[in-house]
Parts: structure tokens; C-alpha cells; sequence
């Protein structure tokens, strides 16, 4: 179903002075430059209004609580990618045969790595790396038929379970097919799960064997291996492991190569003891656990490839001259789904990390290249925490250029945003004025694909403009994909002009449940009359009159305060998140009080800056602790608040500034960068009580 989040065109809110002559004379050159370079796009395509005016989806009946399908599927879903290709060893085998020689999979060698001191005193390890070094699909296959079987002679049966704890790179995905391959049931852990978390995963599927990094190894897999007793089996993806004489007795550590040299010489010629059928589970996926502990969400192969089937369908002219740039978590469902997509398609994966995906990245030494700059992919996906911070840099960087420069490029934004809403390209300053921002992510970006969690329309519409290319917002769970409606909390089917209420999700994609987690899964997923499954997600939806589905809510984010009025929020943080002061915010509201409070994490650069306005010095914790900063943040706030519309009883009476960033590795956001609403309300209970306590 093509899924997006539909607004109107806003203006740049800065101020233009560029005297008017000259205004009209750039405007006039623009307008001449696109017209004649857009008359023959116009007479050979069909333009863009026409495509966007277009009906994408529509109801399956007349009903009010009737599925919406794209009206491409209105007779029957999509649910295979090739014709008898119904599960992925035979997706990838298909692959193997028709780009063979094709290249595949990508990595940079690393050159050096060297230790960089920070003017505060920390280190940071910075890289220098030299060029992508590809295995073709028929050396990923080999490598992958051969770890399969030396798994196999490991001891590792049909319809067991595997886990796999590392990063993103090419032996995850090498590992990922020797599972499908030979039916073993792959279990995915996060890299940046904390040690309870990887335990509960690992003794909760009952594990023998755990595919990971040497990294992580050291770094978390040595101190929790004796709390999972069954473990027999450690295999490195990386080099040779180091030993410690505590491992438990039993637990061997081998190398990845070792593994594929086993299989290759064994006897039982590489076969699989069985093959997958498409109901067997292909993935029991973890997920980054916003409430608890993480769930494991049990995938069929038909499951993923309907999933996959339904996403090339929203990706135009998908091929072999394609370049996919990978760097989110393989454990997320969103990466895993991209990058089999590209895979089934012919295209090239070249793999990276948010540490070097750009040239100004925290671990690229400066002077050096950044993954992107190297690789200039044509496809990206991205969590709207990165698309975020992509828009906030480059819009510090406008701020700080000449008076001339800065009008501009305003300018030329507002004049190409115009010409979007009329269906009409914009060669001209795309050349002239984008392509310098276009370059920070390799100059080739044909499609940014966005999922884990809504992106603001002001952040979609930039990276549109800004970088020359489709931006498409992907709606998903680890769960399933896909939507339909029914009543929730104050919005129904039957509102007018937009039908809205909780989005369900029906088909193929629908996943098997939560693993050893019945009463979860009873509550989440349920058949109808026709046997047909759905999931409940949560979300809070709505449709366009042209099929569009947009997520309006989120019924854990709705929260009566003592008065009455129900606040969203995620829609506070929405108004609120893309100020060039906040990096991140969270806001918080019970029904035993009448207003709303926040936890923010403050720009260090801006609110350096507007402390320094205002005279007050301090150290970067002093000055997150101090009231007075507190109070000029708050009016910000508001201020942005009231721009942006929000009611009364939505704007954050109180907030606390964080001097400490939320990532992952705190626990205080997913690997999605989705907030962990009750660890940020444990972290912050002393605020709470501070801020709903005093008068």
C-alpha cells in the first residue's frame, strides 16, 4: 500500500533582503532556465500533479470498516516477488542465476585507525579507509551454502534456533542466507541491547550457537555468556577470537572462515538436511523494546516475502544499476527488508555505519571520505532521527553564510517548492544551489526511504527540495506492513471527510505472533469471519480522499489530563523536535494534573549561544541544571509551540534540560531512535515530582 504523510508545502521562515531588482532578475533567469529545459519533460511524461492527483488506494467494499488496498491489489494482494519463489533460499537462488557474476556485497577496507583528542580531554578513534572491496552473488552464495553446512556439522537441525548478535556488514547477510538455505531459524538481537535483554533473548529461544562480532564479543558477550547455560558454540564474523580462561567449560569459539572451511570439506556435500517451506520460520526478530523487555516477533518466509514484495513495488525502475547504501541495524525489520529487496533486484549493497557514513562522520578523520562520498548510492533508508539531524546541520550551515548567500538559497528553495506543488522540475537550481548539499550524501540519491517512526513534514519536504529525490515514508511494524481502520479513542471510521481510528493491518505479511508469548500475541493479532489475520498496531490513522494513509496518533500517546482534554504526545513532540535549539524531546503528562512537562536535550551549540546572550556562564551540566536556562528554553517553547498551533493545554508548562544525549546505549531510546516513554519516565521521576510538586 503506498503510505504517506501528506501536507501542505511550508514556507522557509527566514528573512529575504536581497535587494527586489535583483530578486526579480535571479526569479527571472530560474523561471526562463526551467521552462526551457522542462517543455520536453512535460510533453514526454506524465507530470507530477497528474501522478500525485492520482488515486492510490480505496476501500475493498462499501462498508465503513473496510480494508483499504492500493488500487493496483484491489482484487488480491501481492505475495511473491518471482513465480514459485516462495520462500528466500529460493529468492536468492533465483538472484544467484540471473546476476551471477553481478556484484553484490560491498565493505571498505580500513586503511588506519588512529586515537584523536578532543579539546575536552576524551579520545575518539578515527579511521581512514580506503576503497569498497565486492563479493559477487555467486561468492556470496558459496560462502553462505558452505557456513550452512559447517553449522550443519556443528550440530546446529532443521528448524532450531540460531541467534545472531553483531553489527551490519556483509557476513551478517552472508549468515543470514546460510540460514534461510538450510531451515534454521535465524534469532536477531540488537548490537546495542544491553546485557538483561541479550539474556532474555538467548535463554528465551534456547540457543546453542550465536553468530557475532569479535567486538561485541569483548565488549558484551564475554561478561553474560555464563547466564546462558545452553550456549555451546561462539562464531566470530571477524578474525581470530581472543579466549578467556572464565568462559564456561563446553563453550567453544570459532572464526567464521573456520566455519566455511568445515563445511566445505565435510562429507554430506553441502546439502541442507531439509528445506524450508513457506510457513516454516525464517526469522524470529527482536525488537528494540520501547515498553519491557524485547518481544520476539516470530517471521515466516512467506511473511518477509510479502513484506519485501509489496516494498519493490513502491520503488520505481528498482535494478541493477541501483547502489544501496546499508548502515541501520540488519536487525530491524526495515534494513532487513531493504536490503533483500535490493538483493532479489540486482543491485549492489555497499556497507557503512553512522560513525562513517558521511565525510564530517565522528569516526572519518578530517581531510578523509566519508561512505557516502566513495559509494554515491542510489537508495538510502533512514530512521527520522538521522533525517532530523541531516536537516538541522545543513540548516545551521545556512544560517551562517553571507546575507547574499543565505537569501539565495531561500530563494531558490521556496521557488522549487512552488514548482513541486505544480508538478514541475527545477534543473537550474537543482545544479546550481542543491548539488552541494545533494553531495553530502554521494550526489546520486534517487530515493530516501524512511521508517521506525514518523518524520515531520517540514523534514520530508527539505529532503526532497534540498537532496533532488523522492522521499517515501515507509509504515510498518517488526509485526507486518500494510493498513486498515476501525474506532479508537475519539476518532472513528465513519468521520468525515477523513475516515480515521486505530490502524489495522491485514495480509500475507501478517506475522505468526509473539515466540512464547501467547497471551501477547492473543492480544494483538486476531482472525476475522474469513480467516483472514490482522494485526492491531496501535497507531492512529486517517485517509485522504485519494487513499493516502496518515499517522495522526498513537493511542499509548494519548493522555487525559485532570480537566478532561486528551493531549498527543507525539504530536507536542512533532511541533516541538525540529527547533534548531532541541536535538531531542519527550514530553510527559498524567491525569492527576492539568498541564504538560518535557525532558529536553538541548543543542550544545545553540543554547552555548543563547547563554551567552544572556550572560550567563557556566560548565555545559551547569548550564542544563540552571533555572534560568531552563526558563529561557521554556519560552522558546512556547513560542514555537503557538506558531505551530498547539492548543493551550498542549504547550509544556515545565521542562528539565539534559546534558546527556539519548541513545541506544543509554536505554532511554530504540535502535529506531523511538522514545522509551517508561525508562524516560524512571530516569526522570525526580523531575517529575519536582515539576508537577512546586506552585
Amino acid at each position: 500500500m503506498n503510505n504517506h504523510v501528506s501536507s501542505k508545502p511550508s514556507t522557509m521562515k527566514l528573512k529575504q533582503t536581497i535587494h527586489p531588482i535583483l530578486l526579480c532578475l535571479i526569479h527571472f533567469i530560474i523561471s526562463l532556465y526551467t521552462i526551457l529545459t522542462y517543455i520536453p519533460y512535460y510533453f514526454l511524461s506524465e507530470s507530477r500533479q497528474e501522478k500525485s492527483n492520482q488515486i492510490k488506494a480505496k476501500p475493498v467494499n462499501s462498508k465503513p470498516d473496510s480494508a483499504y488496498r492500493s488500487v493496483n491489489s484491489v482484487d488480491g494482494l501481492a505475495s511473491v516477488l518471482y513465480p514459485g519463489c516462495d520462500t528466500l533460499d529460493k529468492v536468492f537462488m533465483y538472484a544467484k542465476n540471473k546476476f551471477k557474476d553481478k556484484r553484490l556485497l560491498g565493505t571498505r577496507e580500513v586503511l588506519n585507525e588512529e586515537d584523536e583528542l578532543q579539546p575536552n580531554g576524551k579520545i575518539f578513534k578515527k579511521v581512514i579507509l580506503g576503497h569498497y572491496h565486492w563479493l559477487s552473488y555467486e561468492d556470496v552464495y558459496v560462502r553462505a551454502l558452505n557456513f550452512g553446512n559447517g553449522l550443519q556439522v556443528l550440530g546446529q537441525k532443521p528448524k532450531t534456533n540460531i541467534a545472531i548478535f553483531c553489527e551490519t556488514r556483509a557476513e551478517w547477510m552472508i549468515a543470514a542466507q546460510a540460514c534461510f538455505m538450510y531451515n534454521f531459524q535465524l534469532v536477531t538481537l540488537y548490537a546495542t541491547l544491553g546485557g538483561p535483554a541479550i539474556v532474555h533473548g538467548l535463554n528465551e529461544t534456547e540457543v546453542t550457537n550465536i553468530i557475532t562480532s569479535k567486538e561485541l564479543l569483548q565488549t558484551k558477550l564475554k561478561d553474560i555468556v555464563s547466564l546462558a547455560p545452553r550456549l555451546r558454540h561462539i562464531i566470530t564474523v571477524d578474525g581470530k577470537p581472543p579466549t578467556w580462561s572464565e568462559f564456561p567449560k563446553g563453550v567453544i569459539v570459532h572464526t567464521m572462515a573456520a566455519v566455511q572451511a568445515l563445511g566445505a570439506k565435510a562429507s554430506t556435500e553441502n546439502k541442507p538436511q531439509s528445506t524450508p517451506a513457506p510457513s516454516d520460520i525464517a526469522v524470529i526478530m527482536y525488537t528494540s523494546g520501547s515498553t519491557g523487555l524485547p518481544k520476539g516477533v516470530m517471521i515466516s518466509h512467506s511473511n518477509i516475502i510479502a513484506g519485501i514484495t509489496g516494498m519493490a513495488e513502491r520503488i520505481p525502475r528498482l535494478g541493477e544499476e541501483d547502489v544501496y547504501i546499508g548502515y541501520l541495524p540488519l536487525a530491524h525489520v526495515l534494513e532487513l527488508s531493504a536490503e533483500l529487496v535490493c538483493l532479489s533486484h540486482g543491485c549492489r549493497i555497499g556497507y557503512s555505519s553512522p560513525q562513517t557514513l558521511a565525510d564530517q562522520s565522528s569516526k572519518i578523520k578530517k581531510g578523509s571520505k566519508g561512505d557516502t562520498t566513495m559509494l554515491k548510492p542510489t537508495l538510502m533508508a533512514a530512521v527520522p532521527e538521522i533525517m532530523d539531524r541531516i536537516y538541522k546541520n545543513v540548516m545551521n550551515k545556512v544560517n551562517e553564510m553571507s546575507s547574499f548567500q543565505r537569501n539565495l538559497f531561500i530563494l531558490a528553495y521556496n521557488y522549487k517548492m512552488e514548482q513541486i506543488s505544480k508538478g514541475r522540475s527545477t534543473p537550474l537550481c537543482d545544479r546550481f544551489i542543491f548539488q552541494k548539499v545533494r553531495s553530502l550524501l554521494g550526489g546520486n540519491i534517487q530515493l530516501l526511504l524512511c521508517g521506525g517512526a514518523p518524520l515531520s513534514a517540514t523534514t520530508q519536504r527539505f529532503m526532497n527540495i534540498c537532496f533532488c529525490c523522492s522521499v517515501g515514508q515507509g509504515y510498518g511494524l517488526t509485526e507486518s506492513a500494510g493498513a486498515g481502520t476501525i474506532t479508537e479513542g475519539g476518532y472513528f471510521n465513519t468521520d468525515k471527510p477523513h475516515p480515521r481510528g486505530e490502524i489495522l493491518i491485514g495480509g500475507q505479511n501478517v506475522t505468526m505472533g509473539y515466540y512464547k508469548n501467547e497471551a501477547k500475541t492473543k492480544a494483538d493479532f486476531f482472525e476475522d469471519e474469513n480467516g483472514q489475520r490482522w494485526l492491531c498496531t496501535g497507531d492512529i490513522g486517517e485517509f485522504d480522499p485519494d487513499g493516502c494513509l496518515k499517522i495522526i496518533d498513537r493511542k499509548k500517546d494519548l493522555v487525559k489530563l485532570q480537566a478532561g482534554e486528551y493531549v498527543s504526545l507525539g504530536k507536542v513532540e512533532a511541533a516541538l523536535k525540529n527547533l534548531p535549539l532541541i536535538d531531542n524531546i519527550c514530553a510527559y503528562a498524567n491525569s492527576y494534573h492539568s498541564y504538560v512537562i518535557g525532558f529536553v536535550v538541548p543543542n550544545q551549540k545553540e543554547l552555548t549561544e543563547l547563554a551567552r546572550k544572556k550572560g550567563l556562564k557556566g560548565t555545559w551540566e551547569e548550564l542544563c541544571n540552571s533555572c534560568e536556562m531552563e526558563n529561557e528554553v521554556l519560552r522558546v517553547l512556547s513560542e514555537a509551540a503557538i506558531s505551530a498551533s498547539l492548543e493551550k493545554f498542549e504547550i509544556p508548562m515545565k521542562i528539565r534540560l539534559s546534558p546527556e544525549p539519548w541513545t541506544p546505549e543509554t536505554g532511554l531510546v530504540t535502535d529506531a531512535f523511538k522514545l522509551k516513554r517508561k525508562e524516560l519516565k524512571t530516569h526522570y521521576q525526580a523531575d517529575i515530582e519536582r515539576m508537577y510538586g512546586r506552585k
